[in-house]
């Protein structure tokens, strides 16, 4: 196993004049210009006393300049700490403090977020060692805890020019001296809770992210330079790991596109960037699926000629051409989805029309990925199969047959949750293995299936099971239903519906006939459910539900 920072030491090296790093629409650095503002970072944190193992904080929102803010901080031996930029400046305060951060790299948006309330920043003072703030945009002092820091950026350009008196060459790039250790931390990732009681830190070594960097670059094909389209957050592993570690550790051309990705913005950027794989979450293909492929084909002729053999080839054709250009027509790789169960109908309509995608599976605690296959060998409906570093069980006398929790062994799996022994011994069996909390099926060629989470079931009065994302699934491809959440209440399974009122309206539809007409098609899903799953009632709902930052659901919120 190589350790991932002399693989990317080495594209650094190799890739030297060449585009690493656009925010879309903005300025571009290539691997050079990327080097020389890690070599800035250093310098700041030399100057600070930042030790080699020591913690940093990054809280910002995705841009070419999170990129080198998290190069620079791994790539000088120290543990990167990154917060997703939807928390609250006060838990980034109160999580940087418990994890004993030295200094906190943020845009602008977060540090006014942070030092427009005293008490953030008197809990971030009174962290031992804690140097100060600096804005990742142009890498300098926004607030500075140690005279040191402030010193070291205002005699940035002579301690640089003393360092690298003719300028930083490539010969200059050494970011893997001997004795980094696979064990050694690198990354604490926190979940998305509110405060550190809350939010559990994830500990990674060198090891869980090199063997996730080794699988992506044995088994996703990549061509040198080739472009990728960034739009999943970077401060969590999915994102993080496959849209910032490989495609830069390869040699190729990232471009981060700030915000939300709408459809139109995101079509967009797709068509321009001409991506050769996108990495994404289902939330956003879905939404693509239902505001420009499924009204073409509920429609005649659409509709008919699909359900005539050989006919609707035609019709396949066409609507893969389309998404093909759409996305760019560059797709080599093609679409690489994560994070959640695809909506089947989706899936259904992706694999008739031989669109290149697949789903894979993983969890922050693996670095992120634990199941993974080809496109050409890919299983509709399942996660792919377990990735090559990875050991993967069902906890099941009958693992192709009856459900049972997928647990995972590895050199992936992390070293534990930060400063929390009782969640660390309660995510591991005896014998070793993380559990996942979740709940799956191995199939007769190792393909992994995910039927829902352990915690999301629901047990009936008469001892049966229900997993709600199979009902979701099929509430969510109903006509005016923007998304879904299947609950337990009072002995009934009940349907907590999203409803697309505006769609609604175009079409003529008051809000009492959309209601009516959701109520009425969600009921008559019974028929294709089993007695004990049947749904009792339904919950009409305008606000959409909160979410985490891989678009799941906060089902916690509505039990």
């Amino acid at each position: 196993m190589k350790h991932f920072i002399s693989i990317f030491n080495e594209s650094v090296k190799t890739n030297w004049n060449s585009p690493a790093v656009t925010n879309f629409g903005g300025a571009t650095y290539t691997y050079a210009q990327m080097a020389e503002s890690i070599a800035k970072y250093h310098i700041l944190f030399k100057e600070a006393g930042i030790e080699k193992g020591e913690k940093v904080a990054l809280y910002a929102r995705n841009s070419a300049e999170w990129v080198n803010a998290y190069f620079a901080t791994l790539t000088y031996g120290a543990v990167t700490v990154p917060f997703l930029p939807d928390f609250i400046p006060s838990a980034v305060a109160e999580l940087a403090s418990f994890s004993e951060c030295k200094i906190l790299l943020a845009d602008d948006i977060a540090i006014k977020g942070l030092m427009e309330n005293g008490a953030n920043m008197e809990l971030l003072e009174k962290t031992d060692g804690f140097s100060g703030l600096i804005n990742i945009k142009d890498i300098s002092v926004a607030h500075a805890t140690l005279k040191a820091l402030s010193d070291a950026h205002d005699a940035m350009d002579t301690l640089f020019a003393k360092q690298y008196p003719d300028g930083l060459k490539v010969e200059d790039v050494d970011y893997y001296p001997v004795e980094r250790d696979m064990e050694d931390v690198v990354e604490i990732s926190f979940t998305s809770g509110t405060t550190s009681a809350t939010s559990k830190g994830v500990v990674l070594p060198a090891r869980s992210l090199s063997v996730n960097l080794e699988f992506a670059q044995r088994e996703i094909p990549v061509a040198k330079g080739g472009h990728i389209f960034a739009i999943l957050p970077m401060a969590h592993m999915f994102g993080q790991t496959f849209d910032v570690l490989f495609p830069l550790s390869s040699g190729c051309h990232v471009h981060v596109m700030p915000g939300k990705p709408t459809p139109a913005r995101l079509l967009g950027g797709l068509g321009a960037v001409k991506p050769f794989m996108f990495l994404t979450v289902p939330l956003v293909i879905e939404k693509i699926f239902k505001s420009k492929v499924f009204p073409a084909t509920r429609k005649f002729p659409a509709k008919f000629l699909l359900k005539v053999p050989g006919l609707d080839k035609i019709v396949l054709n066409k609507i893969r051409k389309s998404l093909l250009a759409a996305f760019g027509n560059s797709f080599t790789t093609g679409l690489i989805i994560g994070g959640a169960a695809l909506n089947r109908e989706v899936e259904d309509l992706l694999k008739r029309m031989n669109f290149p995608y697949v789903v894979g599976y993983g969890m922050t605690e693996c670095g992120p990925l634990i199941s993974y296959r080809d496109k050409s060998e890919y299983v509709k409906y399942s996660c792919g199969t377990k990735a090559h570093p990875i050991e993967l069980r069902i906890d099941s006398a009958n693992p192709r047959r009856v459900l049972g929790e997928i647990q995972v062994k590895g050199d992936a799996v992390m070293l534990g949750y930060y400063n929390n022994e009782e969640a660390t011994k309660a995510a591991f069996t005896a014998d070793g293995w993380l559990k996942t909390g979740d709940m799956g099926l191995l199939d007769a060629k190792e393909n992994l299936f995910i039927k829902g989470r352990c915690k999301n079931m629901i047990l009936t009065g008469s001892g049966q099971n229900i997993y709600p994302e199979e009902i979701e699934d099929k509430i969510n491809n109903l006509p005016y239903v923007i998304e879904s959440l299947v609950v337990g209440r009072n002995n009934a399974i009940v349907a907590l519906v999203v409803a697309d009122y505006e769609s609604g309206k175009k079409d003529g539809l008051s809000d009492e006939q959309l209601e009516q007409l959701i109520n009425e098609n969600v009921l008559a899903l019974n028929s294709e459910l089993a007695a004990y799953s049947k749904i009792g009632y339904t919950e009409i709902r305008r606000e959409q539900f909160e979410k985490t930052p891989k678009q799941s659901i906060r089902r916690f919120m509505y039990k």
